[in-house]
C-alpha cells in the first residue's frame, strides 16, 4: 500500500525509449501519472532525439524530462513509474542493459533529498554525465541543485554531440 505524504514534493523524471511509438508511450506515462490523485505533472520538456548511450548499435532515442508534485514517497513514485512501464509492455527482467526499449522512466530527483537504497538512488547516480538527461531537464528546471551545481551548470559542461531538440514542450498534451 502506498504511503501518502502530508505535503507535496517536487520530483523530476527522465523518460525515454527507442522502440515503437516512443512519444506516444511517454505521453501515456505522463497522463497515467497526471491522472492520479496524489501526483500532478507540472512541466514537461520538449522532445530530444539522442544517440544511443552505452550500447551504441541501436536506433536513436527520444527523451524528455518532466517535473511533478507528488504526495507519494520516493519509493512509491518509483513503483508508480514501474507500473506505468509494465502497462506499456516494458519487460525489465529480459532487457539488455542500455539496450533498446519502448519506454524507460527514471526518478532523477525527489525534492532536495538524497536517497540510497537497493531499489532507488536519488539524485540519479549518472544523470550529471548524460546529455540526454541534462538538456531536457535544464529546459524545465535549470535551478535544481545536484552535487552543489545547478542543472544549468551541469548541462553547460556536457558533451551534447548528436542531441537534437525536436518539437515544443506542449507535445505531451496533444491527445491527452
Amino acid at each position: 500500500m502506498s504511503r501518502v505524504l502530508e505535503g507535496p514534493v517536487t520530483a523530476a523524471l527522465g523518460l525515454g525509449g527507442n522502440i515503437g511509438d516512443v512519444a506516444g508511450a511517454m505521453r501515456a506515462v505522463l497522463a497515467m501519472l497526471d491522472q492520479r490523485d496524489d501526483t500532478e505533472v507540472t512541466a514537461v520538456s520538449s522532445l530530444y532525439r539522442t544517440p544511443p548511450w552505452g550500447l551504441t548499435e541501436q536506433p536513436d532515442f527520444l527523451n524528455c524530462a518532466a517535473l511533478m508534485t507528488t504526495r507519494l514517497s520516493a519509493d512509491d513514485l518509483l513503483a508508480a513509474c514501474l507500473d506505468a512501464e509494465k502497462a506499456l509492455k516494458r519487460d525489465r527482467a529480459g532487457a539488455t542493459r542500455w539496450g533498446p526499449r519502448p519506454i524507460d522512466i527514471d526518478v532523477l530527483t525527489y525534492g532536495d533529498e538524497t536517497i540510497g537504497t537497493e531499489t532507488l538512488i536519488v539524485p540519479h547516480p549518472r544523470m550529471t554525465d548524460r546529455g540526454f538527461v541534462l538538456l531536457p531537464l535544464a529546459e524545465i528546471a535549470p535551478d535544481i541543485l545536484v552535487d552543489g551545481r545547478s542543472i544549468a551548470e551541469w548541462a553547460a559542461k556536457i558533451d551534447a554531440t548528436g542531441i537534437e531538440r525536436i518539437g515544443e514542450a506542449e507535445w505531451w498534451l496533444s491527445s491527452y
